[in-house]
């Protein structure tokens, strides 16, 4: 089944963090697909649904013996903010869920690669490698924005956007590409559309969150021979995007120019 990536990170003075997968193959079809066309994805039920409203989510002390019971903290508030934005929209729901490894495998059907987590569609879960990189400061909001992130193909999937993209006809590898990044690049907006709902009962400072921004920047599709995911700075305006506007609506990757999901 398909598995989505996450943006790749390379941070040199995070010790090479990694954040990437395997995109979801969709059947080639005969026309071109830009500009998309597809209201799933164009004029979705979710972009007008409203902000995401707080949740008092206050996180945990992170550890690397506690990185499991804080990252299934973290779905738990992403399970209960998004919940309930579903139901004042009217909107079907079911949970996410998440599971933990500390050696790389096969997982929904694909090879791992570098990948720091992925999720399957068919399971509404995720998977999240914790290794000996990642947990070397687990204390920055990367693991954090690791969850959101794949939460954010989890609202695609239960939205219909997952099931659309699929179909989207496409001209040649280029346009796949486009269409794999505007798949990312939103999840990336909605992951900032949770972490800035509940940003004040994190009490993190705004170093923070600017820090996350640059490891975005420094993380883009520069550092890989696969345009599937955008460049670092687009990356990071899609998340700052996300997290300003609190809403869904400012996550409309599919009628964005091409110069901004690129």
């Amino acid at each position: 089944m398909p598995i989505m990536r996450l943006p790749a990170v390379l941070a040199a003075f995070l010790s090479a963090l990694l954040l990437a997968g395997s995109t979801t193959a969709h059947a080639t079809a005969h026309a071109a697909a830009y500009p998309v066309r597809d209201r799933v994805l164009t004029a979705n039920q979710l972009y007008s649904s409203g902000k995401l409203a707080p949740v008092r989510c206050r996180e945990r002390t992170i550890t690397p013996d506690s990185a499991p019971r804080y990252l299934s903290a973290v779905l738990s508030c992403l399970n209960a903010s998004w919940g309930a934005h579903f139901k004042r929209a009217g909107l079907p729901f079911t949970r996410a869920r998440i599971s933990f490894i500390t050696k790389p495998r096969r997982y929904c059907g694909h090879a791992w690669d570098e990948a720091q987590a992925k999720y399957c569609f068919a399971e509404n879960r995720f998977l999240v490698l914790l290794d000996g990189d990642v947990l070397k400061d687990p204390s920055d909001l990367y693991l954090f924005n690791v969850v959101a992130h794949e939460y954010g193909h989890h609202v695609q999937n239960l939205t219909g956007m997952r099931r659309a993209y699929d179909l989207l006809p496409y001209r040649g590898k280029k346009e796949l590409n486009e269409q794999a990044r505007r798949m990312e690049l939103q999840a990336e907006c909605l992951a900032g559309v949770f972490i800035g709902s509940v940003w004040k009962f994190l009490g993190r400072p705004a170093e923070d969150w600017y820090y996350l921004l640059e490891l975005n920047k420094r993380s883009g599709d520069e550092q890989y021979k696969v345009r599937d995911h955008g460049k670092g700075v687009n990356m990071a305006a899609w998340l700052d995007r996300g997290f300003r506007a609190s809403s869904p609506s400012a996550c409309d990757t599919w009628s964005a120019p091409i110069s901004q999901v690129s």
